[in-house]
């Protein structure tokens, strides 16, 4: 097994909308294809709005990740957020999520980004032991939110 970590760009769409459609599967929703196809295409435009990197093993994608991008008063600067992360069922426990993580944390510095954070469930433990291993740990905060449009998978 030889895992890389490599940017996505605008041809990996449809391989990025696939995994999200599992992502999304395994969570109960079910994502219109043409909802992410724009969301992919709008954060793949703009790099100021974020990045993405697709976790190959060989020839075959596994896995994804995105990070957004937003400013931050409390830090004085740029905050990263983990918006997406998925790997395949079969590719966990491989270590392909923290070297996703890896490379998300070294970029982030490299954009000076003052923060990172990222939204799990208080049940999926997995996850969480993904994300405290990388050095991720509870904020003691309560993140909040109101949606201004509905969200793009549906229940």
């Amino acid at each position: 097994m030889n895992p890389q970590v490599r940017t996505a760009h605008i041809d990996d769409v449809p391989v990025l909308v696939a995994l999200m459609s599992e992502f999304y599967q395994e969570a109960g929703f079910v994502l219109p294809r043409d909802a992410a196809i724009r969301a992919f295409t709008t954060l793949l435009g703009d790099p100021n709005l974020g990045r993405m990197w697709l976790i190959d093993v060989g020839n075959e994608s596994v896995g994804y990740i995105v990070l957004t991008l937003g400013f931050s008063m409390e830090y004085g600067g740029l905050r990263g957020f983990v918006d997406d992360f998925y790997v395949r069922p079969e590719a966990r426990g491989q270590g392909l999520g923290a070297a996703a993580l890896q490379t998300v944390r070294q970029i982030c510095c490299d954009l000076g980004v003052r923060a990172l954070l990222v939204e799990t469930g208080p049940e999926d433990h997995p996850a969480r032991g993904v994300y405290s291993r990388a050095g991720f740990e509870e904020s003691g905060r309560m993140l909040l939110g109101q949606a201004l449009a509905p969200p793009i998978h549906e229940a």
